[in-house]
Formats: structure tokens, sequence, C-alpha cells
């Protein structure tokens, strides 16, 4: 039987998880960019996204759908053991069938052949995708284990691409320093897992029972990643590397702030699971309702400071020779707020209550939107072009989820704090357009300056305003400081 550890101690966990994400890349990508220059960053972000495709592929819906399979049966080591094992033959079969259509591409597509020992580099992601079983280790809820465990790697990559990368010629290594980081730490699970389920067979297994849901999740897959990672291969294919390169420093900046907006949606999946399947109703809306006081909380006012702040964080993070992905970045950085209420809306509610299809829905709906934009935008406004394509793609996909989900939101939306975040966002906006019109100088100084204003006038007015959710998260560190003054 598996211990069950509090949602706050997975959040901290899976907090902390995404905060290394999000100061590694701090580190990494300022000095990878002023080494690799755009051509080379383009080089890479093109073969990153190219593979995630084989990945998809290979993996089908399992990365989701294991996560929920694995929840519902924690509590049984049989049962559990048969369920991946089940599910890891699925998947080995898929990735050696993508294996095998990868092989091909690389030696018959022209794109494919400027960067074959790349895209070779690139491909061991989908191997250790597939031994890896991270949705195991996420169903079980181990965030202590996967949060150790990924801060090992990170510093370890972090070591080697100030060791191995030193010119633009080091792309190819760059591209190997970032698959290790990202996804090395896979080898541990495959190595731990003696220790969760039984290596043994376990059958008779039933493989049918997991394709629907399985390819279900796929094609959620393929179309939210035609909107998340087409527009960087179409820019590929139909634009320069160094429009590339522009667009690849926008969208990092974001997919960094989207990490941590999401951080709780990977944390509650498991849980949410677990209530819809033991009938715990008031349980699960009121998991819900936190969600998307979170995501408002988080999502707002990084959205409207990142884009106040575009230029200075692009010159910090990614050097003068990328400030032209200084609008490219404005208009992508709404989508943090669509990204993490559709999280909630789509991977927290409707998954677990097994309406897989409607999320399905939605996504091709924002998947076909950002195709079609993107045909004609690319070509004429570059990186701009498919910024704004994903976001409008991701708006459609978030209007359309609510109106599907418009009966369980009634009783949800009196429970999210919409007056006081937007007061405590109206003045600390005002405060940082004060700043912006009046602070010069280094990006770095600028960005310390307004973010340590902006976010502390923010979370003080919403203390001062008695917010529930910031008061609750806070309580805590009150107690203790009031038990250290009657001392």
């Amino acid at each position: 039987m598996q211990k069950n550890r509090s949602v706050k101690f997975n959040f901290i966990m899976n907090f902390i998880l995404t905060a290394s994400s999000f100061i590694f890349p701090l580190v990494t990508f300022p000095y990878a960019t002023r080494i690799l220059l755009p051509e080379g960053t383009g080089r890479v972000a093109f073969a990153t996204s190219a593979i995630s495709y084989f990945t998809m592929f290979a993996m089908l819906g399992i990365p989701t759908y294991g996560v929920r399979a694995c929840a519902k049966v924690k509590n049984n080591k049989a049962e559990l053991s048969r369920t991946v094992h089940e599910i890891m033959i699925i998947n080995l079969i898929m990735t050696a069938l993508t294996y095998t259509v990868f092989f091909i591409s690389l030696v018959s597509v022209k794109r494919f052949q400027q960067d074959q020992e790349l895209l070779l580099v690139s491909s061991t992601a989908i191997i250790l995708h597939t031994f890896g079983v991270n949705w195991l280790y996420q169903g079980l809820e181990e965030y202590a284990y996967i949060t150790i465990r990924s801060l090992v790697f990170k510093f370890i990559g972090l070591i080697l691409l100030f060791v191995f990368v030193h010119s633009e010629k080091d792309v190819v290594i760059y591209g190997a320093i970032t698959v290790f980081t990202g996804y090395g730490s896979y080898i541990w699970n495959t190595l731990r897992l003696r220790k969760l389920i039984y290596l043994r067979p376990c059958g008779p297994y039933h493989f049918r029972r997991h394709l629907k849901p399985i390819f279900v999740f796929f094609a959620m897959s393929v179309a939210t990643s035609i909107y998340t990672n087409l527009d960087t291969v179409m820019l590929g294919f139909m634009n320069t590397n160094t429009e590339l390169g522009y667009y690849n420093a926008a969208v990092k900046i974001k997919s960094i702030l989207v990490s941590l907006i999401t951080s709780m949606g990977t944390v509650l999946l498991p849980r949410l699971s677990y209530y819809y399947e033991t009938k715990q109703k008031e349980e699960f809306m009121r998991m819900i309702s936190k969600a998307l006081n979170f995501v408002l909380l988080l999502a707002l006012p990084l959205s409207l400071y990142f884009t106040m702040f575009a230029k200075e964080s692009i010159l910090f993070l990614s050097g003068g020779n990328f400030l032209d992905a200084t609008y490219a970045m404005q208009l992508i950085t709404p989508t943090l707020l669509f990204i993490g209420l559709t999280n909630v809306l789509g991977i927290q509610i409707m998954v677990p209550m097994g309406k897989e299809k409607n999320v399905l829905i939605s996504v091709i709906a924002g998947a076909v939107i950002d195709f079609v934009l993107n045909l004609f935008w690319i070509p004429q406004y570059g990186a701009a072009g498919a910024a704004l394509a994903t976001t409008i793609a991701e708006f459609a996909v978030l209007i359309v989820q609510v109106i599907m989900l418009h009966n369980i939101l009634k009783s949800v939306y009196k429970n999210v704090h919409f007056l006081q975040i937007g007061a405590a966002l109206l003045v600390a906006g005002g405060f940082a357009g004060f700043i912006r019109k009046n602070l010069s100088g280094n990006p770095f100084m600028i960005l310390l300056i307004s973010s340590v204003l902006f976010f502390g006038i923010y979370f003080f007015v919403l203390l001062l305003d008695k917010e529930p959710e910031v008061r609750e998260f806070l309580a805590p560190y009150f107690k203790k400081i009031r038990k250290h003054r009657k001392k």
C-alpha cells in the first residue's frame, strides 16, 4: 500500500521542482544564447520540436493516462504491477515502430539531413521517455523522489554545459546536454522500478482495456502539439533559423512561467482522479476552486509584468542579438493565463471525470486555428506571427472548455476571488507603469527592482484585502513569528 502524502507536501515538492526548472534556464539559456547565437539556438529548437513529435507517437497518450490508471489502483500492488506491465508493453511496441519511421525520415527528409547528427542525439529522449515510466511515479505521488532526482541531473547538466560548450560549433554537444538534463534522470526511474511493482509476469494481461483511453489521450496530445511545437517546426521549414531563434527566446521565457503556473495541476491530477473515483464530490469541487484561484493569482500578474518588461527580459536572458524577439514575447505572454486555466478545466476536471473526448474537441479546435493562422502569418511576420497564432489558439481552447463545463463552473465561480485579485493587479500595475517610464539602465537591475516592487505590492494588497488563499498560505509563517515573539 502506497503512503499518501498531503497535497500541500506534494505541492511544495513540485514547486521546488518547478522552481528549479525556472532557475536552471535562467543560468543556462543566457549562456547558451550568447555562445550559439540565434542560428545555433534555432537549430537546437528545431531538433527538439521535431523529436517531440516522434516522442509523442511513441508515448501515445500514456503520460497522462498512466497517471490516472496508476492512481486508481495504487493501493493494490498486484493490480498496479499488471497495469504498469500492460502499459509498458504497449509503449515499447510503439517506440520500436517510431524509431523505424524516424530513421527513414532521417535519410529521406531534406531538412532533417541538414542536422542529422543533432537529431540523432536528440532522439535519445524517445527511449528515455519509454523506460522512464515517469507516469507511474506521478500516479503514486512520489514527488519528493521526482524532485530530488531531477535536481541532481540539472546540477550535473549545468556543470557539463560550462565544461563542454564554448563556441558556435558545439551545437550538437548542447543538444546532448539538453536531453541529459531533461530526461537522463529517467534512468533512475527504471533502476528503482523493482521497489514499486513486481517485475515478474503478472498475467493474465488485458491490453484492450487501455487502448481506447490511450488513443483518446494520444489524439489530445497530437492536437495540443500542433499549437505548442508546430509553430517551431513550421518556422524551421518556412523561415530562417535566425527567426526561429528569436521565437525560441520568447517561447523559452513563456515555457518557464507556464511550468510555474501549472505546477499545481501535476500534483492534483492523481488526487482528483482518486476523489472522483471514490465519489468524494465535495473534496473534488473544493480542489477545483483552489486550483482555479491559484492559476488566477499567479497567471494574471505574471502575464501583465512580463508583457510590460518583455524587452528587459529578452535582453537579460538572451542578449542584444535577440532584441527582435521582444514583440513575439509580448504577443505570446497572454497564453500564461489561457494555458493555466485550460490545464485546470481540461486536465484537472475533465480527465478525472473521464471526459477526455471533450478535451480532445477543444484542443482540435485550437490546433486547426493555429495551423491555419501559421500558414498565413509565419511567411509574412515570422516569429511574431507564430506567437500571435499560438495566443489565439490557446484562447479558442479556453472558450470551448468553458462552454462545455458551464454547469460545473457556475458553482465554482463564487469561490474564486476575482475582485480582490483585480484590485491588487490594478495597484501593482500602476506602480509598474511608473517604474517602466522612469527606470533605465542595466536590464538585470530594472528587472530586479521592478519585480520586487510589482509582486511585493501585488501580494501586500491581497494580504490587506484578506484574500483567503494568500492568508492560508502565509498563516503558518505568521504563527511561527508570533510564537517566536512570545518566547
